[in-house]
């Protein structure tokens, strides 16, 4: 009987193919030992081809294991009717707070009355809204409208990157206001001696170092992983839970990782702006004036509602590693989408300075040059 070459050569491809799988699939499974633990491997690989979101994998190629070009985001689920409705609602949205936060920051920097440490952190995060609304809503709203939904395997990288370092950037940013507004209500005599000028730029510089280190740590602890396929992100934009699942690795230690580390910097912070907290209520009951209560309560309460609706919808994400629920895209639209919406309204309309402010310079009445 005469052999096919052709044959032959496409059973022995066939061969080195599926010992590639299985030991793949199977570490234990080398060389010389393949037929004897082939039988104990035999459910995982029927379990593995039959899974729905595995069948799109691809075979780990040799050295660097990332054969994914790019990455297709979901977005969030909804009719098809809605794509414009919702299209507009996000751009209504999205142009509000870069107008919003853009207006506090002009407003800070050309209103002397209010350069003082206090307004100077409310710029640092007016920016930080701005610019984390920027990371994700306009590639949300290209999905709604154009239904482009693809992002390249470096833009996903970037967009990471970006959101984890503003993000964190922010959360630091937090507590210290909360340590402002400690300053300046329990210890008023020191606090002109303590707040400095060039304190309050080295502060500002730490929590933008702070976000670039965790930031960098956790895009490369997730990104050094193997993403052989699929690529279907779902998910609105690339975050570490969406990003860990299409992993062709075990990825327990990252979600370990990750729960640790972001878990520990919001609780701390989370429990330093509590501690800040109950002294300054303490310190406010204190004031027998009921006017000089009114405004330290309405100054400290501005702050403390932007802490708890930035906070809340952080710890349902991602103090639950393993979660899939519909439910966290919607609250990731919250904290990704309204809350930097949300700041400029809070810290305007609940306080006094800043209307006053507003109206001057609505009234193009001349401010004095620092």
């Amino acid at each position: 009987m005469v052999t096919n070459p052709e044959n032959t050569l496409m059973a022995k491809d066939n061969y080195v193919k599926s010992t590639l799988f299985l030991h793949h699939l199977c570490p234990d499974t080398g060389k010389q030992n393949l037929y004897n633990k082939k039988k104990l491997c035999q459910l995982d690989v029927k379990k593995y081809w039959n899974h729905s979101d595995v069948k799109s994998r691809e075979m780990p190629t040799s050295g660097n294991q990332t054969s994914v070009s790019h990455f297709i985001l979901v977005g969030l689920h909804h009719p098809p009717q809605l794509g414009i409705p919702l299209f507009l609602a996000f751009l209504v949205i999205y142009l509000l707070t870069v107008s919003g936060n853009g207006l506090i920051i002009l407003t800070v920097l050309l209103d002397i009355r209010l350069h003082r440490p206090m307004y100077w952190f409310l710029c640092h995060l007016s920016f930080l809204d701005m610019t984390i609304s920027s990371a994700i809503v306009p590639k949300m709203l290209a999905g709604f409208l154009l239904d482009s939904r693809v992002i390249s395997f470096g833009g996903c990288v970037i967009q990471l990157f970006s959101f984890h370092f503003l993000g964190c950037t922010e959360c630091f940013l937090y507590t210290l206001m909360a340590y402002d507004r400690f300053l300046a209500i329990c210890k008023p005599l020191h606090y002109a001696t303590i707040m400095t000028r060039s304190v309050c730029n080295y502060l500002a510089f730490g929590t933008w170092l702070g976000g670039t280190i965790h930031s960098l740590f956790q895009t490369s602890f997730i990104f050094r992983l193997p993403f052989c396929g699929p690529n279907r992100v779902d998910y609105f934009f690339c975050d570490i839970p969406a990003i860990l699942r299409l992993a062709c690795a075990d990825t327990a230690i990252n979600e370990l990782v990750t729960f640790v580390d972001i878990g520990f910097l919001a609780l701390t912070c989370f429990m330093l702006i509590l501690t800040s907290y109950g002294y300054i209520v303490a310190a406010i009951l204190r004031i027998r004036s009921a006017d000089g209560r009114r405004n330290a309560f309405s100054t400290c309460a501005a702050h403390l509602t932007v802490v708890i609706v930035y906070y809340v919808p952080c710890t349902f994400i991602y103090l639950r590693p393993g979660s899939q629920e519909p439910l966290d895209g919607v609250v990731a639209v919250f904290y990704t989408v309204i809350t930097p919406l949300l700041n400029p309204i809070i810290y305007t309309l609940r306080n006094k300075e800043m209307k006053a402010a507003l109206r001057r310079l609505s009234g193009l009445k001349e401010v004095q040059p620092h």
